[in-house]
């Protein structure tokens, strides 16, 4: 895992390498390459028969909620459960959908938070990058270790699922 300055602007990604930066007070940024084509990357990001299989949390966590439906205004909810058996849950709706290029999610789970992903493929290779823009400093700052704690594990799951694909 790889941190940047808060003033720098992200490193570019390389495979199995998760890039996280804080461009300004409100936003963070996480970027990785895959090794898969933008359709593919596109389609276990948005289907929900795909999301559970790798966007499951830290070890031990389950995604047994996946609702998605994939249109500007359309609703998507997520919950995930522990290993104690507690589950976490957020909601939101689409603002964008621009398959296979970007992605514009906003929820209102704690505090209003707008995530744009986008995709761009290079060489059959697939750069995502996340940007999540936050309501305020301090929510952003409190959100920053969890936010850590639950892409690397997916991102490592998700490196797998795609080989097992591509």
């Amino acid at each position: 895992m790889t941190t940047s300055r808060s003033d720098a602007p992200a490193a570019p990604a390389t495979r199995n390498q998760t890039t996280y930066s804080t461009p300004n007070d409100r936003e963070l940024v996480i970027t990785r390459t895959f090794d898969a084509p933008r359709a593919l990357v596109w389609e276990v990001f948005t289907d929900p028969k795909h999301l559970p299989n790798w966007h499951a949390g830290p070890e031990g966590f389950t995604m047994p909620i996946c609702e998605i439906d994939l249109r500007p205004g359309g609703t998507w909810r997520y919950g995930w459960r522990n290993p104690q058996g507690r589950e976490f849950i957020v909601s939101g709706t689409y603002g964008e959908v621009e398959p296979p290029k970007r992605l514009v999610q906003m929820m209102t789970t704690n505090g209003d938070q707008t995530n744009t992903t986008t995709f761009t493929e290079e060489n059959g290779r697939t750069t995502v990058t996340v940007t999540q823009r936050f309501e305020s400093k301090a929510i952003r700052d409190q959100g920053l270790p969890y936010a850590k704690m639950g892409t690397e594990p997916n991102y490592a799951r998700l490196d797998a699922y795609l080989a097992a694909r591509s």
